[in-house]
């Protein structure tokens, strides 16, 4: 998780509220809204929940396969089908811990939630498809995504292309991005949603060629895609303009990058093996996720561009896993870090191991570093107060316990983050019950807690939540 801030409402007026009209519709793959009527997802909660129990319900020896006595006919003499789908549906909601200052809303997740996929096989390539639909509860509206859109097909012997709206990533943290640079959903993940939607999907092609020895991928974006980022409409964050938390209304709005040819996004990854050791080295060009930027003539929050260089490796030890990872941030509009609206450069490092210490009992710590670089430049010239700046290092470190027992179908875990420069933490616990191959329940918190409201978890302390999620796939 980045430990940029966002830093960049100041006392400016902000551009107006995206997506506050009655429709706002994007046929590109992006989210469409329209207006809820109240009380309805209330009432469309209760009637899934209900259907819920009465699938749960059901003895699990009904839901086994039954092979009946017709052994004379020959399952595999039909010829499979070349298009398949499936989905789910979801009822999720998340309540806040403690009353938030500037948001009103006692809850920061409340919805149903409709997921169709589609996949079809032709003789040259295969075409797919994911879409959501979302009776969403906080924001009173129904909103739809196409997650996924995108054709896939190997025009060579050792190239392999996908061309559409994907979601995309690589790097070995868990939970801490160093060279993954794909965007971001981050307002799903702390507001309670499952694990998957913390990866925002991209319009993108990605190209794998596989050699003997080393393996290449290239992903072009042609139109930038920032992180979904905390914008004040469902969670608060702290803005050091005004030295306090603050929520919508306004939301924060940032200003992206024009669409261009010089503004596209690339990525790189060149990979192989070492014995039994995975190593990789990594480009990025293209624009920090967060609006970490602030363009003071038109008093509007922007993207700061960012190349970045780097590398991880792992391997087995002692009875594990361990992961390294290492990334330079090349802050390209600010490289002598004197101007207080653009991010500084910054080296990342990142260090862990995993291992099964007893029978379905595994224990993951991870160590994470920040070095800001040119820190005196960057401290005589924060604007801000003066006890806001962040430190020239900033340490994370993770702890992640996870039990697995009735044959994996129960998992309860906790992953944890604590910040000893910082003095703030994140703990995130977790249960999962898998009912059957069909119904899955969820619950889990996100508890956040600091020192200051100025630092990166500190600021999220008063939208700490408890979240259930109950899903029924097809």
């Amino acid at each position: 998780m980045s430990g940029q801030r966002f830093a960049l409402l100041r006392e400016l007026k902000l551009p107006p509220t995206l997506g506050t009209e009655a429709s706002n519709w994007n046929v590109g793959g992006r989210l469409c809204r329209a207006k809820a009527p109240s009380g309805a997802l209330a009432v469309a909660l209760l009637a899934l929940l209900a259907l819920l129990a009465l699938l749960a319900a059901t003895p699990l020896a009904a839901q086994e396969d039954e092979w009946g006595d017709g052994w004379g006919d020959d399952p595999w003499s039909e010829e499979a089908s070349a298009f398949s789908w499936y989905g789910f549906v979801e009822g999720a909601g998340a309540w806040r811990t403690r009353d938030n200052p500037v948001i009103d809303e006692d809850m920061t997740l409340e919805e149903l939630r409709l997921q169709l996929e589609g996949e079809y096989l032709a003789d040259w390539a295969t075409f797919s498809v994911k879409a959501d639909g979302v009776a969403d509860g906080v924001e009173d509206e129904f909103t739809g995504e196409v997650r996924e859109a995108m054709v896939s097909f190997s025009p060579a012997e050792r190239l392999d292309v996908r061309l559409g709206r994907q979601v995309l990533t690589w790097g070995t943290g868990d939970l801490l991005f160093v060279n993954d640079l794909f965007p971001k959903d981050w307002q799903s993940f702390l507001a309670g949603r499952d694990d998957e939607y913390l990866k925002a999907p991209s319009d993108a092609a990605r190209f794998s060629w596989y050699g003997e020895a080393v393996n290449l991928d290239v992903v072009v974006t042609p139109r930038f895609e920032p992180d979904r980022y905390v914008d004040g409409s469902r969670l608060s964050y702290y803005d050091p303009a005004r030295g306090a938390l603050v929520g919508a209304p306004p939301t924060l709005v940032a200003d992206e990058p024009a669409h261009s040819v010089e503004n596209a996004e690339l990525a790189l990854r060149l990979y192989g093996l070492a014995g039994a050791r995975e190593w990789a080295l990594y480009g990025y060009r293209g624009f920090f996720g967060q609006p970490t930027a602030f363009d003071a003539e038109r008093g509007v929050a922007t993207f700061a561009r960012l190349n970045s260089l780097g590398a991880s490796l792992r391997g087995p030890l002692g009875g594990g896993i361990y992961h390294l990872e290492t990334a330079w941030y090349d802050s390209a509009d600010d490289r002598g870090g004197d101007d207080p609206n653009v991010p500084n450069s910054e080296l990342r490092l990142l260090a862990g191991y995993e291992r099964e210490v007893a029978t379905r009992f595994t224990v993951g710590t991870q160590y994470y570093l920040e070095w800001l670089q040119d820190y005196a430049a960057y401290a005589a010239n924060y604007p801000f107060a003066a006890a806001d700046p962040r430190d020239e290092y900033r340490h994370v470190v993770t702890l992640r316990l996870t039990y697995r027992m009735l044959r994996d179908n129960l998992i309860l875990g906790v992953m944890n983050f604590y910040s000893p420069s910082d003095e703030d933490a994140f703990i995130r616990p977790t249960v999962t019950w898998r009912y059957s191959d069909t119904l899955q329940f969820n619950a889990g918190a996100n508890l956040f807690t600091g020192e200051r409201d100025s630092t990166f978890y500190g600021q999220f302390e008063e939208n700490s939540n408890v979240f259930l999620r109950a899903r029924y796939s097809f």
